[in-house]
């Protein structure tokens, strides 16, 4: 709801999440871990532990078989295995870039939640770091690669 005060418009609202960003490579994740109250998504009533990525949950949408580790492994080092839902928004990249993105995006999300119980946790296990590699761009000259010499004529 927006009401107007003095000419600035001013935004109220009942928030029952807390917000969180994580990014990798060219993959933005925007994260809601709903800590009390009710939640849902496109009509489906959130509960404890459900993970939905992009309005579908997680194991629906990193599907391959070598992502299900990665995330498993994340719940079970921090320990959240039924205790919040999370909603979580992602684009760009590929799925590798947008899983690390969520992966960050919840470890702050969490950091921010409770920071005496989750921020040595994160620390230690290098959720909370996050991977600055970019891929590297295309130099002219260099037959349509980043890297890549041109074939030289042989006569």
């Amino acid at each position: 709801m927006y009401f107007r005060e003095n000419n600035i418009h001013m935004k109220t609202s009942s928030k029952n999440f807390i917000f969180a960003k994580g990014g990798r490579k060219e993959a933005v994740a925007r994260i809601r871990l709903y800590n009390m109250g009710k939640a849902s998504i496109d009509g489906v009533e959130l509960k404890k532990g459900d993970i939905f990525v992009n309005s579908k949950p997680i194991q629906e949408y990193f599907r391959f078989s070598a992502y299900a580790p990665i995330y498993n492994k994340f719940i079970l080092d921090t320990g959240i295995s039924g205790k919040y839902p999370f909603s979580i928004k992602v684009e760009g990249g590929g799925l590798a870039g947008q899983l690390d993105a969520v992966i960050l995006g919840m470890a702050r999300a969490l950091d921010k939640l409770d920071r005496e119980q989750y921020h040595k946790v994160l620390r230690n296990h290098g959720y909370l770091t996050r991977d600055a590699r970019e891929r590297e761009r295309r130099k002219v000259g260099m037959g349509g690669k980043a890297r890549r010499k041109k074939q030289s004529p042989k006569r």
